[in-house]
């Protein structure tokens, strides 16, 4: 059984990739986040988790999760991080996560994709390193997915203690602060679908006269943006300048290289 949580797409393609490969179910978790539905997972196969990294980790939200839903059946588990270019202590933390919960950790892989966190100060990809990076992710999905069938381990990178040193104290703090939701809007494009609100993991955003508003509790997982079918949302002037990213548009792509 593969579970997954993805704002913008990408972890999503990886999910559904590897479900495709390994005759296997996907199950988005979204929906159980979002009404806090702890209900039994059962699989008789072992379970792949493919998770997004914010911040150097999983998003919160979702080892909150994780940690509090009872996973049935096969006790192996295998983690999938999707990074921009650095999963930090990702791995090492869900590796604590599901021994914790007396599993077998099968070793994890990063997948870089595509960045979708164009708030921040790191330049824009070019249409070349996006689609770079979706071939040589599929590329890898296939290596993954053999290793997997094969009940072989992940070969996981190494963590080293500065890394948990700097990030495990970073993390909260970086997330009290910096999460702000005061420069999301909706322009005059908004047509008040609600789709803002349906993709938000921590229920910060509610419609409001058919506009969406935003309360204090984000991740900036980038959904609201990524997802708006009238490209109606920004935050600030940033994501003016800089664009805005989801998978779907790459879609075509994928299907030129299978």
């Amino acid at each position: 059984m593969i579970l997954y949580y993805s704002a913008t797409g990408n972890t999503k393609f990886i999910a559904t990739e590897l479900a495709k490969k390994l005759d296997d179910q996907c199950i988005d978790l979204l929906g159980r986040i979002k009404k806090n539905d702890y209900s039994e997972l059962h699989s008789d196969n072992p379970f792949i988790v493919c998770a997004p990294v914010y911040i150097c980790e999983m998003p919160r939200f979702m080892s909150d999760y994780l940690k509090n839903v009872e996973l049935t059946g096969n006790k192996a588990v295998y983690f999938i991080a999707n990074s921009a270019g650095y999963a930090g202590i990702t791995g090492w933390l869900a590796k604590k996560l599901f021994k914790k919960k007396g599993m077998e950790f099968m070793g994890c892989s990063e997948l870089i994709m595509p960045r979708n966190y164009y708030i921040s100060h790191y330049p824009q990809l070019t249409e070349e390193e996006i689609k770079n990076r979706i071939f040589k992710s599929f590329d890898k999905i296939d290596d993954i997915a053999n290793s997997i069938q094969n009940c072989e381990h992940l070969k996981s990178r190494h963590v080293f203690l500065f890394e948990k040193l700097i990030t495990l104290p970073f993390n909260p703090i970086w997330s009290k602060h910096k999460l702000k939701t005061e420069d999301f809007f909706a322009t005059d494009k908004c047509i008040g679908c609600g789709k803002c609100e349906t993709v938000c993991p921590l229920n910060n955003i509610t419609l409001k006269e058919d506009k969406p508003t935003w309360g204090t509790t984000c991740a900036h997982c980038m959904g609201c943006i990524g997802n708006c079918p009238t490209s109606a949302i920004e935050y600030g002037e940033i994501t003016r300048e800089k664009g805005k990213y989801n998978f779907e548009e790459y879609r075509h792509f994928l299907n030129e290289i299978r």
